[in-house]
């Protein structure tokens, strides 16, 4: 099992748990509605986010919800290198979340150290590019397309569909170079899932976890969430996204794409010192 995720010429502990904050820097974002569009709201955001206890910053600029449209290089660009530039310049550690190689590239040279692909590095250039430079990875699975994924998403079984894809996509990064201690998988809640895929992925993420990469959860604030509770509002589930990061760190997972930090946090700390009860002192939220 890997506990230091290697990004770049540092790295990072994994083992008592690792919450990534999402920053969407997108006018269309399910989540927010887009309240981080601006750069400097978004750049305070972050700042926001890091001082609430999140050790990884995830900047994206195209929404990948269920029916969004893809945007071009140019757009998406424009909306997350400024806001990528000035968090790594505040000394944050930034991941950039796309699938284009162009837009991954430009957040590498402006200090990003982690490139979140949900397309598991699927685009022409994209799997050379994290070789070349050395970023920490993470390989995402997904059904389809965001524009029709969730249109009758279909698994004989779920679970070792998507570890065999994340493994198979794992050991081509590594054919071609990448080290194997910078790849992180994560198995895509909601990308092409059902309410039951999303479930059983939840439930079976030990299988995962026995791959030996780091495993990184997004389940956070996701509309399967909202048809188990009833909870319609998006931004009013985030004590429910927190009880997906307490289960799933007790069921293998070590890094937590969530929206609000604070509550995910606050759950990971309990959750992992009740996994391995000698962390309690260095989880401390005193």
């Amino acid at each position: 099992m890997i506990t230091h995720w290697k990004l770049g010429t540092g790295n990072l502990d994994v083992s008592r748990g690792v919450i990534m904050g999402v920053l969407n820097v997108t006018p269309d974002s399910f989540t927010d509605g887009g309240v981080h569009a601006a750069a400097d709201d978004a750049v305070a955001g972050g700042i926001a986010m890091y001082d609430a206890g999140a050790e990884i910053i995830d900047v994206g600029g195209e929404s990948t919800r269920p029916g969004s449209e893809p945007v071009s290089v140019g757009d998406e660009l424009a909306r997350v290198i400024p806001v990528v530039e000035r968090l790594a310049d505040h000394g944050l550690l930034v991941s950039i979340d796309t699938s284009k190689p162009a837009v991954a590239r430009a957040a590498i040279d402006s200090g990003a150290r982690i490139v979140n692909d949900i397309t598991a590095c699927s685009a022409s250039g994209m799997a050379e590019l994290v070789v070349e430079t050395g970023v920490g990875l993470v390989l995402v699975h997904m059904q389809g397309v965001p524009q029709s994924m969730q249109q009758d998403p279909h698994y004989e079984d779920v679970v070792s569909t998507v570890a065999g894809y994340l493994e198979e996509r794992a050991a081509h990064l590594i054919e071609l170079g990448a080290d194997r201690e910078s790849i992180a998988i994560d198995p895509g809640i909601g990308f092409g899932k059902t309410v039951t895929h999303n479930l059983e992925l939840l439930a079976g993420l030990g299988e995962l976890a026995v791959l030996g990469y780091p495993v990184v959860l997004g389940a956070s604030r996701k509309s399967f969430l909202g048809r188990i509770t009833g909870i319609e509002s998006p931004k009013d589930r985030d004590g429910v996204s927190a009880v997906t990061t307490a289960l799933g760190y007790e069921r293998g997972a070590r890094v937590f794409r969530v929206h609000d930090v604070s509550s995910s946090r606050a759950a990971l700390a309990v959750a992992a010192t009740i996994v391995n009860p000698e962390l309690w002192e260095e989880w401390s939220l005193d």
